[in-house]
């Protein structure tokens, strides 16, 4: 197998494909289980392996629903409560085969706080990847009411939540937009 063009395309192929776009099927906790653990393969300072993660499936992802949903409706006033937004929130969990909440258990006495979040950031990536090798869809995002939201995912001291990647088969193949400038527009040579 040539391994530097097949990374080379599933780089290039990683994008984000919504919860609306999925079909609802399930995707087998085996398979899940995999993409964890690649995941955990992640590079990380100290080796302190800062990444926590909550997995919703099954009956999970309807109090998962329920948590986005109504914690919309307490972030807005009456007047700017959107009904559609509401049911899209609401929707999002439960399109999704699983959704797992991103959480960073840091260590101050070790390292500072950037350095544990680029380390998530380096695991969710690797899901991201291997979702994209898997022909999943998949997306993190980072809404107000999961970022700083402790109690509801049951978190220990310090740990955070840093997000909720949600993941699901595609309903139809998604051509990869990556919309990138040219790294040339981003890069400066020294010698």
């Amino acid at each position: 197998m040539d391994y530097i063009n097949a990374a080379e395309q599933l780089i290039r192929s990683r994008r984000s494909i919504y919860p609306s776009n999925y079909t609802g099927e399930k995707i087998s906790n085996e398979l899940i289980w995999k993409i964890l653990d690649l995941a955990n393969q992640a590079p990380n300072h100290k080796k302190t392996e800062p990444w926590r993660f909550i997995v919703y499936t099954g009956q999970g992802l309807e109090k998962l629903s329920a948590f986005e949903s109504e914690s919309y409706r307490k972030s807005v006033s009456p007047d700017r409560f959107s009904d559609i937004k509401y049911k899209k929130t609401k929707g999002k969990a439960l399109k999704s085969s699983h959704v797992i909440a991103i959480c960073m258990h840091p260590t101050p006495d070790l390292l500072p706080e950037w350095e544990e979040i680029a380390a998530v950031s380096c695991a969710v990536q690797n899901l991201w990847l291997a979702c994209c090798a898997h022909d999943l869809g998949c997306y993190w995002s980072t809404p107000k009411y999961a970022v700083g939201e402790d109690a509801f995912f049951e978190l220990k001291p310090g740990e955070k939540c840093l997000g909720l990647f949600y993941i699901g088969i595609p309903q139809k193949e998604l051509a990869p937009k990556s919309g990138r400038k040219p790294i040339e527009d981003k890069t400066r040579w020294i010698e």
